[in-house]
């Protein structure tokens, strides 16, 4: 069943699949990211070292996540944004896991976990969404 959000009437709805439609329809790298929360390596992804202009997708559901006006160089090794492209587009939920205390993105429309979110980015938002290269994709 695919569901879409409606932001003109604030109608949200989700995508949703089961496991085995997920893995059918992702990389086995990008649903161990997406569907069960993990993390690639820094400085692997193909989007870590990447300035191409254009916006970045949720890998799972193709909601428009973030534009590349918004991107910049972290140094963490995993591409990092300043902004969302929507508010809505995005859920931000409390990990505690490993141990640490940190933010976790999620994507709204489809819940797959997309990197996590901290305060020590630039301005004009101080944010820097550090995002798992293997979770979105990009578009022209």
């Amino acid at each position: 069943m695919v569901v879409l959000y409606n932001y003109e009437m604030g109608n949200f709805k989700k995508t949703t699949k089961t496991k085995e439609q997920w893995k059918s329809i992702l990389s086995k790298e990008s649903y161990q990211v997406t569907r069960e929360s993990g993390t690639e390596r820094p400085f692997t992804g193909k989007y870590w070292n990447f300035d191409q202009e254009g916006t970045y997708k949720c890998i799972c559901c193709s909601e428009p996540l973030f534009e590349s006006d918004t991107k910049f160089d972290a140094g963490c090794g995993w591409p990092s944004f300043f902004l969302p492209i929507n508010a809505k587009s995005i859920k931000e939920i409390e990990d505690n896991s490993f141990g640490m205390s940190r933010t976790e993105v999620k994507c709204s429309k489809c819940d797959a976990h997309l990197g996590h979110v901290f305060n020590d980015g630039p301005q004009p938002s101080g944010l820097r969404y550090c995002i798992n290269s293997v979770s979105i994709d990009f578009e022209e």
